[in-house]
């Protein structure tokens, strides 16, 4: 059986995030297999245990326990959470150097199990850490993927469909970049429903700089919940959840996720979030927006903060 069809799914960190995602696993079909890991095993077990609690009053039958890093071999995905968390006040990209030598340590674990499938990343930042999974793992990269922009994009969504008072599921917009500060959205490529959001803008004779204020509190957000709750994990706990179905069902899914980049937007090998089409291979490819001057120069001086962070963090660390 091909690992895909197993349909397991191994979390490596039971944190706010990983647990949020693990929840929404029991209302939402699809699972056989969930195994938890932590360094903290008791905390694993006891999560097993209250998540297993449930399962009588589940959609469907599904195995959950505690593990370890041999769990991770058959795996279908494995998705990891685990990290410091950010602090009030800390931007994602100071998380990086005790971010970086958690994730390589994970990662030589998972590569000694002889794991073969996909790997979903969501530690933060995402965009760096995704890059240090797939050059310590040595994965094709096609099957390292971080969550990215993807709860940016909910979040925009969301906001947009408030703006305009539609569903949000009809609104087509991204944000693209690092999952952070200097993230953008590529307006000309937006719509509600099949008709482009600018000309939306205009026919309802709204503000252009109300479009600025939706980006900025989509922007701000994570750090609006983490003052007032200390950190965020429904959001992205759903966006993962999403995540691990478009995958095990093999959707062809357009999720705008972090990916290695060959070129599409005139930037190679590092990972940044971009709209890319996912599928039971991982990555089949990333979809190229026409992007204007303008925001092909946000989206290189988003790659360029994210290179130069790995060049002089990151990579002195996986060569240690």
């Amino acid at each position: 059986m091909n690992t895909i069809d197993k349909r397991k799914v191994v979390l490596v960190g039971t944190g706010f995030v990983g647990m949020s995602m693990a929840y929404s696993f029991l209302t939402s079909p699809g699972i056989n297999e969930l195994v938890l890991v932590d360094v903290m095993k008791e905390k694993a077990e006891g999560e097993a245990m209250d998540l297993s609690h449930g399962l009588p009053y589940a959609p469907s039958k599904m195995k959950i326990k505690a593990g370890d890093y041999s769990d991770c071999k058959d795996a279908s995905i494995i998705v990891i959470t685990a990290g410091a968390a950010q602090k009030p006040g800390q931007t994602r990209l100071e998380l990086t150097g005790v971010n970086t030598r958690i994730m390589k340590s994970i990662c030589e674990q998972i590569k000694e199990s002889g794991f073969d499938g996909i790997l979903v990343v969501a530690s933060n930042p995402v965009d760096v850490l995704t890059y240090v999974a797939q050059k310590v793992t040595g994965l094709p990269a096609k099957r390292v993927i971080g969550s990215g922009t993807l709860l940016d994009t909910a979040r925009l969504r969301y906001m947009i469909s408030e703006y305009f008072d539609v569903n949000s599921k009809n609104v087509h917009a991204y944000i693209m970049g690092e999952h952070g500060d200097s993230s953008f959205v590529p307006w000309t490529s937006a719509y509600v429903g099949c008709k482009s959001l600018l000309e939306l803008v205009d026919e309802q004779g709204k503000d252009l700089s109300d479009l600025l204020k939706i980006y900025e509190d989509v922007r701000d957000a994570a750090y609006q919940i983490i003052e007032k709750k200390k950190a965020t994990y429904y959001g992205i706990g759903l966006s993962l959840n999403r995540l691990v179905h478009a995958i095990l069902d093999n959707e062809n899914a357009v999720m705008t996720v972090s990916t290695q980049q060959n070129g599409e937007y005139g930037q190679e090998g590092i990972y940044i979030g971009v709209p890319a089409i996912v599928n039971k291979e991982g990555l089949r490819e990333i979809v190229s927006l026409p992007l204007n001057e303008v925001d092909q120069a946000k989206f290189n001086h988003s790659c360029d903060e994210l290179r130069n962070t790995i060049l002089e963090v990151v990579n002195p660390i996986i060569n240690e």
